[in-house]
């Protein structure tokens, strides 16, 4: 029962170091159909940080970030965006596009996580 104790306090510890980071307004685009219809989609993401002070740096590249997701998320086929699986490795896209714009810009990988907190396709 002992040993239990200092290994909660020890995930706890783990979990708080994690900071989020929302994007607003939630990111809007299409994506590619066949056929003339056209496909839209809605996500708001949140961007997950080890370290609190890298919050401000994400505030000063949203514009870019947005961006790198936007230019993933429209590239994306009809399939994809619409199967489960697909939206994982959107998600990993997302993931490593931002990342590799952010060490572009700052020298150092920020983001340890990506997450789709809202996901609607039409």
């Amino acid at each position: 029962l002992l040993l239990s104790v200092p290994s909660i306090a020890n995930a706890e510890e783990e979990a708080a170091k994690f900071s989020y980071f929302t994007l607003e307004p939630e990111i809007t685009t299409n994506f590619i159909t066949d056929g003339r219809k056209l496909g839209f989609i809605n996500v708001r993401i949140d961007l997950m940080v080890d370290d609190p002070s890298l919050i401000q740096m994400l505030e000063y590249h949203q514009p870019l970030i947005r961006d790198a997701i936007i230019e993933v998320l429209s590239q994306e086929n009809e399939v994809r965006i619409k199967s489960l699986s697909g939206r994982e490795s959107i998600r990993k896209a997302c993931l490593e596009k931002v990342n590799e714009m952010l060490l572009a810009e700052t020298n150092q990988k920020v983001l340890s996580d990506l997450l789709f907190t809202k996901y609607l396709y039409q």
